[in-house]
């Protein structure tokens, strides 16, 4: 790793430690400077601002998103198997330490700041996630039926997120349930809605 971009990543993560500690408002750029063992004139050389700083971390959220491989879907497998598999790594993704606390840094100034929070889904809305691009090649394959898949994919996770990720995020502690069930009973509901007759389980022409 070349010197600018060791004392780049240095500076991100003095101010990740930073606006964790004190929150964005209280954050001070001489005390991420500090933290990241720079002069604030070589903090300024890689970020001209705070905002712009925070921004930057609001990419490395958006990239660890974007980094979840791929999931293509295979005929050869139930698609109820492929489903629950996905949606189970997906989670354990999500609510990882280092995601789950980059996450909470990053929610906590969307909901203070419209106009930052605008830009981020705006961000986050181009990218096509793992469980959407599942979706979308079984609908693809007449597995499911036709439907938009980015919003057949928030339906599958919005009901996970409820057991799974939200309890977490929120009091930081694992909801008392058994994810294997939550996922199993979730992935039923959804192929009950949008699977076909052939794949096991109730499906919907709707």
């Amino acid at each position: 790793m070349k010197l600018a971009e060791k004392k780049r990543k240095d500076i991100l993560e003095a101010a990740i430690r930073e606006f964790r500690e004190q929150g964005f408002t209280a954050a001070r750029v001489n005390r991420i400077a500090e933290l990241a063992e720079v002069s604030k004139r070589t903090l300024y050389k890689h970020f001209e601002s705070k905002e712009v700083l925070f921004q930057a971390i609001t990419d490395i959220l958006l990239e660890q998103i974007a980094a979840t491989p791929r999931l293509s879907y295979d005929p050869n497998v139930p698609l109820q198997e492929q489903l629950k598999g996905a949606v189970r790594n997906y989670v354990g993704h999500l609510t990882g330490e280092g995601y789950m606390g980059l996450n909470r840094l990053v929610m906590s100034e969307l909901l203070r700041d419209q106009d930052l929070a605008q830009a981020f889904f705006a961000k986050a809305a181009i990218q096509d996630g793992p469980i959407q691009a599942l979706i979308g090649e079984a609908m693809q394959a007449d597995a499911l039926r036709q439907a938009e898949p980015g919003f057949a994919a928030g339906q599958l996770l919005s009901m996970v997120k409820h057991f799974l990720v939200w309890p977490q995020f929120l009091m930081g502690a694992k909801a008392e349930v058994d994810p294997d069930a939550v996922i199993a009973d979730c992935v039923e509901m959804f192929l009950a809605h949008y699977g076909e007759k052939d794949h096991g389980c109730a499906g919907s022409k709707l």
